[in-house]
């Protein structure tokens, strides 16, 4: 019956089914976890950081739920609560000598991936396989999961948050622009050239003035996006300026032609006016602020929140009418969405070495991937939050319409948490994402705009020293490179020999082979 209600849900929205129903499925045959976890109250300490939530809190209702259930205690041993840096918070942690039960942050594979190996944290294979039925279950039916969480010495050393759904980002764009100014939905990138530019000259807010942002976006990397309308490639992954995959190999983007003709091009769009001249500096506000006054004509962001605005706008601006558009067509012909959900992240939680209950907490890992778990971690306390509805979590009327971000009323009871480790449930957030949002989400299903994504590596020591040496300088100089030949400061076309001469003595092949040498190794053994 669950899972009838979830891919009953999945097939409303047109997305999601395989990942909606797989996570159905992932419980269906594993076994019960039996709950309590133990007779007799036991405490955990754990360390858990992310830049939303600094520390632990043992008042969630989240947190005391799963207590009731569970029987297992965890109590607040966070280091490093004052900042919201992850990374330097675990730093602070390992100093002190004292790791907690255990440790959930933001970023928690590369850190286990480095002190694993060296005994600051616990192999959970065999842990996994005796006492965590529903996490195997999981790992059986996502293999490629299981192969992205493995460290290089052959162990798995975290347990992670897993998103769900396919759909991140898309394009959007003012129809009631491109109505009055008598165009068509662009369609590949000339046309999307001369779209802007109609924009720009046009008038389209009526207001007498040259005032209109053609292009905007809350985030600078969503600008360098484009570049995949020349052929070229921003990121990978869901992570900016990721590295990205092609038969097998590792590349970076940033060093191919079809990053040199984007740029370029973007260049040209920039002292063209068709580019937000603030782009680098306006920020998260930049929709509200755009939008709001009027001025905005097209981004790429977010379905669920940037289609809000089709909502909280158009009693304010009369006719105004902003939804998603599909990709255009790149030079090639080739239409793509570069950014999707990623299966897995690095983010989740793990246990310290000194952990004297293993089996225990394994258990409780264990809850949150079972269905009762699954509800907790994704949608709060039940009759508080949400009700059953025909087997299925139904957030209460007044979450949904109390003016309030429900992800944010989530993470405020501790829901939703990506320091802790559990498959999410697309649901959650169908529930707040409205009619344009599900409309755009359905054009790129249809289309089969996707990409497949790098889901990362787990290096040696060997290897991420070469990585750490080199790297942080060659991103550096590439960004810096950047953003100077979109604000006109420097020619991408005079640069260009010179800037790949400069990566390659800085040390970005020797980046690339010690990633391949780990790629090889994690995802190609069973070939």
């Amino acid at each position: 019956m669950r899972k009838l209600i979830l891919a009953t849900t999945a097939l409303s929205l047109g997305l999601g089914l395989g990942a909606i129903t797989a996570h159905a499925e992932d419980t269906a045959d594993s076994g019960l976890l039996q709950l309590p976890i133990v007779e007799t109250p036991l405490e955990l300490t754990i360390h858990m950081h992310h830049k939303r939530y600094t520390s632990y809190n043992e008042n969630w209702p989240v947190e005391q739920a799963a207590r009731e259930i569970t029987n297992i205690y965890l109590k607040n041993a966070t280091v490093g609560s004052n900042s919201d840096n992850s990374d330097e918070a675990l730093n602070l942690l390992l100093a002190s000598g004292k790791i907690p039960d255990i440790v959930a942050m933001a970023g928690i594979k590369p850190q286990v991936d480095k002190y694993g190996p060296e005994g600051a944290f616990l192999p959970l294979n065999d842990l996994i396989d005796e006492y965590a039925p529903d996490i195997k279950a999981f790992f059986d039916n996502h293999p490629e999961v299981r192969d992205a969480i493995t460290s290089s010495d052959g162990n798995i050393y975290y347990i992670p948050y897993l998103p769900d759904g396919k759909y991140g980002r898309g394009y959007f764009i003012r129809y009631d622009w491109l109505n009055k100014l008598g165009l068509d939905v662009p369609q590949d990138v000339e046309a999307l050239h001369e779209v802007l530019l109609a924009f720009r000259n046009g008038d389209p807010n009526g207001n007498g003035l040259k005032d209109e942002v053609p292009y905007f976006a809350t985030q600078f990397n969503e600008l360098i996006r484009l570049v995949t309308l020349w052929d070229g490639r921003s990121s990978g992954s869901d992570t900016q300026f990721d590295f990205y995959v092609k038969d097998g190999e590792i590349h970076h983007g940033f060093v191919e032609n079809g990053y040199h003709e984007g740029i370029s091009n973007l260049a040209q769009w920039y002292r063209e006016g068709l580019i937000d001249p603030e782009i680098f500096t306006r920020g998260n506000n930049s929709r509200e602020t755009l939008l709001g006054q009027n001025l905005g004509g097209m981004t790429h962001d977010w379905f669920a929140s940037t289609a809000g605005f089709n909502d909280s706008l158009k009693d304010r601006i009369a006719g105004f009418d902003w939804g998603a558009m599909a990709p255009p067509a790149s030079i090639s012909g080739v239409r793509m969405e570069e950014h999707r959900r990623i299966p897995v992240k690095p983010d989740g939680w793990a246990m310290g070495y000194a952990n004297k209950h293993p089996e225990e907490t394994m258990k409780y890992f264990d809850f949150w991937f079972t269905p009762e778990g699954r509800d907790l971690a994704n949608f709060g306390v039940e009759g508080q939050y949400w009700d059953m509805v025909d087997g299925h979590p139904q957030f209460k009327t007044e979450i949904l319409t109390n003016g309030q971000p429900v992800n944010n009323q989530l993470y405020a009871v501790g829901a939703q948490l990506q320091a802790r480790g559990y498959p999410q449930d697309y649901a959650y957030e169908e529930q707040w994402t409205n009619q344009t949002a599900l409309d755009g989400i359905a054009l790129y299903d249809e289309g089969n705009y996707l990409i497949d994504q790098f889901l990362g590596v787990s290096m040696n020591e060997q290897e991420q020293a070469v990585y750490d040496k080199y790297w942080p300088a060659v991103r550096t100089y590439m960004l810096e490179k950047q953003q100077a030949w979109i604000l006109g400061s420097a020619s991408v076309d005079d640069d260009w020999e010179g800037y790949l001469n400069q990566v390659d003595k800085m040390g970005y092949w020797k980046v690339i082979a010690a990633m391949q040498e780990a790629y090889d190794r994690q995802y190609k053994k069973s070939n």
